[in-house]
């Protein structure tokens, strides 16, 4: 499979060479999002597609970003949270952002659920090369593969976090076998698939290392039951870190009485906030040189 002419390729590896480049700004606004965790387990999650959009119109100059919003979302039953607009090229592309533990990875719902049943129709284990890339390329895999997926990994226990971004055509690539686990079962000696309540289909490469898994698709599977997920631990080799790494990041306690304070002034209060943390910016891009 020809790999896709995608203009989020060119944003990632900007936004890698940023991080290289000036990596006390990027450090302090994952620890500001990861912070929202102390309001609530889900906060970080929202506030991370307005922080991650703020971030690339402040420090990305040939780029800027657009919350799309939870209404227009749904409405368009699309997964994107943000888009970003290459100010030179021009070209504009969505983005979803996910902020996820160490760990499972959600890379699409498939809200309509069409992988599990579509796979089900290919037998329960399929090694052929071009049956795997019909796989990929059909239809209830279609809005995978259109979906720019930016995912925010954290460890809360290590204090450490990432950026990392599943190599999609690494995993078209190296499928080698998708294989049917049944509930409760697991492959070979890995772990995953045992002790679920429904049955999953999982792809690995040639030597059965795990790539990623389509899980039950039924009237009766919830939201974590559904959809494409891959392991940020166990399919490692399919990850590419935009922060080159793990960071350690640490809580920010004074964002938190921002917050609260914030939610009690008036608008008035929170324009002249707003000038005082807009100069804070413009301190810290004078501090870490030009963003290029």
């Amino acid at each position: 499979m020809k790999p896709l002419n995608n203009p989020y390729n060119d944003f990632k590896k900007r936004f890698k060479l940023l991080v290289s480049k000036n990596h006390g700004v990027v450090v302090n606004t994952l620890s500001n999002i990861f912070t929202m965790r102390l309001i609530g387990n889900k906060t970080h999650g929202d506030l991370a597609e307005i922080g991650i959009a703020e971030f690339i119109n402040q420090f990305m100059y040939d780029y800027r970003s657009e919350h799309v919003g939870k209404d227009l979302f749904r409405a368009k039953q699309h997964e994107e949270d943000i888009v970003i607009i290459n100010e030179l090229t021009k070209e504009k592309f969505p983005v979803s952002l996910k902020a996820y533990g160490d760990g499972p990875l959600q890379l699409s719902t498939d809200s309509n659920q069409k992988m599990f049943p579509f796979l089900e129709k290919q037998g329960k284990i399929i090694t052929d090369k071009k049956q795997i890339e019909n796989v990929f390329t059909s239809d209830a895999f279609a809005d995978f593969l259109q979906v720019n997926i930016m995912p925010l990994i954290y460890n809360e226990t290590a204090k450490r976090c990432n950026i990392m971004i599943f190599d999609v055509q690494k995993a078209l690539r190296e499928t080698e076998k998708i294989v049917y686990i049944g509930a409760g079962e697991s492959f070979g000696n890995k772990s995953q698939g045992k002790g679920r309540k429904h049955p999953i289909y999982m792809f690995v490469d040639g030597n059965d290392n795990y790539i990623c898994e389509v899980r039950y698709g039924g009237a009766s599977a919830n939201a974590l039951q559904r959809g494409l997920w891959t392991h940020t631990k166990n399919a490692l080799p399919f990850f590419d870190s935009l922060t080159n790494g793990w960071i350690d990041y640490s809580h920010n306690h004074t964002l938190v009485k921002l917050f609260s304070l914030a939610l009690n002034a008036t608008e008035k209060g929170h324009q002249k906030a707003n000038k005082i943390l807009q100069e804070d910016i413009n301190f810290l891009k004078q501090t870490h040189g030009q963003y290029h």
